[in-house]
């Protein structure tokens, strides 16, 4: 059996070395060979991306996004010790912590810019915590102050200790608005659309944002398993007292996640299609070949050679193909994906612009993460497509009448 291999290799590599006299067949063999390693290049650097915006919204976006709140339905919250001993009964359940959240806008002279004011506990650690200066985040506990996004900051035209001012619409009925002038203590440079629209304060200072004597309108939690955060939302908010809004981040920032999870699934449908249309180009080699070689064929089968054996002759040729196309586009992109970052920053220094806006985008710039089960899956599937590739000429090949081969 390893005999009969060695053999069809043998011949496979005879044939191919013979085909290079014609420049035709040279070419379409290059271009075959060229399609599948542009096709693995291409889609290995582009699932990569995918998986870096992936773990920068898992990791990273999600840090500032609560994953479950329970938002009171006016006012503030009656029963929240409920809500804390639920939740930290709760197995899933990492931490909790009090907040509230209203709009508000932000007046610098005659222009007025609209921003997400979350009021907090500063003696409670908070994942924005992490983008500030220790002596920042104790300041918060004054009244009046707050700590805006770097892209908000710039935006006003404000910096460490200016002060600000902050209109809130009236929780009810058609009184003027509640106006408030502010110290910025700090600025924070998280990155993406939270720079241009987020501002922090203190529980004290959003309770007169709000209207509120005591207490607070918001409990969020962290949760173990993100996606398990709906099913905790709902075994934790169908046991409170209270009437909430249950929230969680599928619900608010889920979009982002099924966005990229589609376009992972567009990008395997797209692989399969373009691996598929360089292995045509492999057909069409092995196709020519066999005309071309028909008298060989012909001598062959006459000096014994088996029809399994001349079959396995042409599925080595072309896998040859397939096999120097794959490593050369695995190499390739596994080496662009690493490097990528490096080129983008290099491209945007020479453009003098960004290729993710930070006002619009979650991030500000392309991540990217390697994952080497995708590069073994996009690799498998171009074998297998060369593969597929090479049965029908090897059919062909096993079904030439000897003797009119000889006297072709």
């Amino acid at each position: 059996m390893l005999g009969q291999w060695r053999l069809a290799w043998q011949l496979a590599q005879r044939f191919r070395r013979g085909r290079e006299r014609s420049r035709f067949l040279s070419f379409i063999s290059a271009s075959s060979t060229s399609g599948i390693a542009l096709g693995c290049m291409v889609f290995i650097t582009g699932l990569s991306v995918m998986n870096g915006f992936s773990e920068v919204l898992q990791e990273r976006f999600l840090k500032l996004v609560p994953h479950v709140e329970f938002n009171a339905v006016e006012g503030r919250l009656d029963y929240p010790e409920t809500i804390f001993a639920l939740a930290t009964d709760h197995p899933e359940v990492t931490d909790a912590w009090p907040l509230i959240h209203t709009q508000a806008l932000v007046q610098q002279g005659r222009d007025f810019v609209g921003v997400q004011v979350t009021g907090l506990d500063p003696e409670r650690e908070h994942a924005i915590k992490d983008y500030l200066k220790e002596q920042q985040w104790s300041a918060l506990t004054q009244p009046n102050t707050v700590i805006l996004g770097s892209g908000l900051a710039q935006k006003l035209g404000v910096a460490r200790g200016d002060s600000i001012r902050f209109v809130v619409a009236a929780e009810r009925g058609f009184q003027a608005p509640k106006r408030m002038q502010l110290t910025v203590i700090d600025t924070f440079e998280f990155g993406g659309q939270f720079d241009h629209q987020l501002a922090y304060v203190n529980l004290a200072t959003a309770r007169d944002f709000v209207g509120l004597d005591s207490g607070f309108s918001t409990v969020a939690l962290a949760v173990d398993d993100l996606f398990s955060a709906e099913r905790v939302a709902n075994e934790i908010g169908y046991q409170l007292r209270d009437y909430v809004y249950l929230e969680h981040w599928m619900r608010s920032q889920g979009h982002l996640y099924r966005d990229i999870q589609m376009v992972r699934m567009v990008m395997y449908l797209v692989l399969i299609l373009v691996l598929a249309v360089a292995s045509f180009n492999i057909v069409s080699t092995l196709v020519m070949t066999v005309q071309e070689k028909q008298r060989h064929i012909g001598i062959l089968r006459t000096m014994g050679l088996r029809t399994s054996s001349l079959m396995q002759v042409f599925v080595l040729q072309g896998l040859q193909n397939g096999v120097f196309g794959v490593f050369a586009g695995v190499l390739a992109g596994v080496l662009l994906s690493l490097n990528l970052p490096l080129l983008l920053n290099a491209l945007e220094r020479l453009s003098g612009s960004t290729l993710l806006a930070s006002d619009v985008y979650f991030v500000n710039q392309i991540p990217v993460l390697l994952d080497w089960p995708d590069v073994l899956v996009v690799a498998a599937v171009g074998l297998l497509m060369s593969l597929l590739a090479t049965l029908y000429p090897a059919w062909q090949a096993a079904r030439i009448d000897v003797v009119r081969a000889i006297n072709a």
